[in-house]
């Protein structure tokens, strides 16, 4: 029972992953490349537990968060400015990129089902996501919208299972890293959008109080799970006729699933989107609070102006990209990719603070732990700059 509970706490990592960007990207890497880049899905996946593994620990270590630990190490002069300025930075403009891509999504899903207006639904999910961040429980709502991204994750992994090509393409795929001519930006989107950075700041909240066992077994359980339904994605966006889109993608699962499956896509990508459009926010501004101020201060309460200043800029800026007439999926991916290039940022941080006997005592990284979080680092870094070099020779012609 305890086991599951644990894998019930620590499903919220993956179901805010699992959204409308996550569902973009993985079928847009379909559609272009294939299965070639289900590669890219098992490291995130890997990169994803030894990362919030990570922070978990050094939760349950010292008794503090991510965010607070950081401000702790790096308490003084240079330093704490560095840290502000980088991890602050890059959680806040992380969150924003991906609240857009909340937004973006979860307004394409509600338009296959509902006739109304792209200002309109914008507006709904903006204005239920300031209601429930002002006045609700954002984590209960969250728990109840997983309800339908799971009948939308079910419909996925159905219909990937219709279509999937050959054993051997898939093995080939997940086991043959490989980047194709112009892939690379796709490539760190597809790590951006599963191994989120803010993701690494709630989780490393969740994990006050638990054990370690219960936790890396928990997450352990969710992430493998939150993994397969975006390779299931793949696979399916790997199977549509042309360009990616979310008709395309509603009508092969309608098709190959039946009428359900389409919407559910559509109810689960509104619903998702309105869920990551709460978790975004909170997310940057426990992260400012940690950062910054004190969590037992109380003019940093959840219900006083700093706080709520935080989440209502990151809103803000999302309902702002919603309403723009901006192309959904591209804006998606870019997001996505964007939250792949801050990603080396927390990462160092985090590793610099479990290299600490100091600061962790016991829970220390140990020889495989310093490898493997140096891995993925240099991986997410070497991925990053390839994707800058991409960029930048397109727009020097």
């Amino acid at each position: 029972m305890r086991r599951l509970g644990a894998i019930l706490l620590w499903s919220a990592v993956a179901a805010a992953f699992i959204g409308p960007g996550t569902v973009t990207t993985a079928a847009s890497a379909g559609a272009s490349y294939g299965t070639i880049l289900l590669w890219a899905v098992l490291f995130s996946a890997i990169a994803t537990f030894v990362l919030q593994e990570a922070a978990a620990r050094l939760t349950i270590a010292t008794g503090s968060d991510l965010a607070e630990v950081l401000r702790q190490r790096f308490a003084t002069g240079p330093a704490r400015v560095l840290t502000v300025a980088l991890a602050g930075g890059a959680i806040l403009i992380g969150a924003i990129a991906y609240e857009a891509g909340n937004i973006l999504g979860g307004v394409a899903g509600a338009q296959l089902a509902l006739p109304y207006p792209k200002a309109v639904l914008t507006l709904a999910i903006g204005g239920l996501a300031a209601i429930l961040l002002a006045f609700g429980s954002p984590q209960q709502i969250a728990r109840l919208l997983a309800v339908l991204v799971s009948l939308m994750g079910l419909g996925f992994l159905v219909t990937a299972l219709v279509v999937a090509p050959s054993p051997a393409r898939l093995l080939s795929g997940l086991a043959l890293p490989t980047i194709p001519d112009g892939g690379e930006l796709t490539v760190i989107a597809l790590i951006g959008t599963t191994v989120v950075p803010y993701n690494l700041f709630l989780g490393s909240s969740l994990a006050c109080g638990t054990s370690l066992g219960e936790t890396r077994f928990g997450l352990a359980v969710a992430i493998a799970i939150g993994g397969l339904i975006t390779a299931g994605i793949v696979v399916v966006g790997a199977a549509l006729d042309g360009e990616f889109s979310f008709e395309r993608l509603e009508a092969l699962l309608s098709r190959e699933v039946g009428d359900w499956a389409g919407t559910g896509l559509a109810l689960g990508l509104f619903a998702a989107g309105l869920s990551s459009a709460i978790t975004a926010p909170l997310a940057a501004a426990l992260t400012v609070r940690g950062l910054i101020g004190d969590s037992g201060d109380p003019r940093w309460s959840a219900k006083e102006w700093r706080f709520r200043s935080v989440w209502i800029a990151v809103l803000g800026c999302g309902i702002v990209f919603g309403l723009a007439d901006i192309r959904p999926v591209p804006a998606i991916v870019l997001a996505q990719a964007l939250n792949g290039l801050l990603l080396p940022v927390v990462a160092v941080f985090l590793l610099i603070a479990m290299r600490d006997p100091g600061l962790v005592g016991k829970a220390a990284n140990g020889r495989v732990g310093n490898a493997a979080m140096v891995l993925v680092t240099a991986v997410a870094i070497g991925l990053g700059a390839m994707s800058l070099v991409r960029v930048s020779q397109t727009l020097m012609g």
